[in-house]
């Protein structure tokens, strides 16, 4: 099987003047790399500067330095585990307290905002002290008029845990047993520190 003719037209040498040889030197002198790499022994011909204009004619022994630029590999952004229901085992143990509860945050009364900084910062606390189960308390809200939608913070808790900033830190939440506080509460399960 015959192969077809080279249709690309032959690319011409670019050869450096001195004032491009000296430019470029000056810049790789002053580069530093982005990581250390072994450097190859490279021995570069020195550049016989030409005496004349005329005799400037472009010759094969001056070539550029070829220089490869370590190429970065291409990673996607880690995204946070995803979430884990608790098993129906882990929540029954918790519930009748054969599981400890390592800690407990109340956040009755509190703003949106504030009960948002004091989770994440409670659970991050709680996974660099090793906790594996914590308990939230929301409440479950109070309403001015009957038959009205409860408890902002009982709604947005759950929405908050799935967040990629808290993900990093909780395997996985279910809702409290009553004598724990019921729906007004959530078992956190923590991921711990490495």
């Amino acid at each position: 099987m015959k192969r077809p003719p080279n249709l690309d037209p032959p690319r011409r040498k670019r050869v450096l003047s001195g004032e491009d040889r000296e430019l470029w030197e000056n810049f790789t002198k002053s580069a530093k790399p982005l990581r250390k790499t072994r450097r190859a022994n490279a021995t570069e011909a020195p550049v016989a500067e030409p005496s004349s204009p005329a005799s400037s004619a472009p010759s094969s022994a001056a070539r550029p330095p070829q220089i490869e630029l370590p190429k970065a590999p291409a990673r996607a952004p880690k995204s946070p585990p995803p979430l884990a229901p608790l098993g129906r085992r882990e929540k029954s143990h918790l519930a009748r307290g054969k599981k400890d509860i390592d800690a407990r945050l109340d956040l009755h009364g509190m703003t949106q905002a504030r009960a948002h900084r004091r989770l994440l910062n409670f659970l991050h606390d709680a996974s660099e002290d090793g906790c594996t189960f914590v308990l939230v308390i929301t409440g479950k809200g109070r309403t001015a008029e009957p038959g009205a939608e409860r408890g902002l913070l009982r709604r947005m808790v759950p929405e908050w845990l799935g967040l990629p900033e808290f993900r990093s830190v909780v395997v996985g939440f279910e809702t409290a047993h009553v004598g724990h506080g019921g729906d007004g509460a959530l078992y956190v399960r923590i991921r711990r520190a490495r």
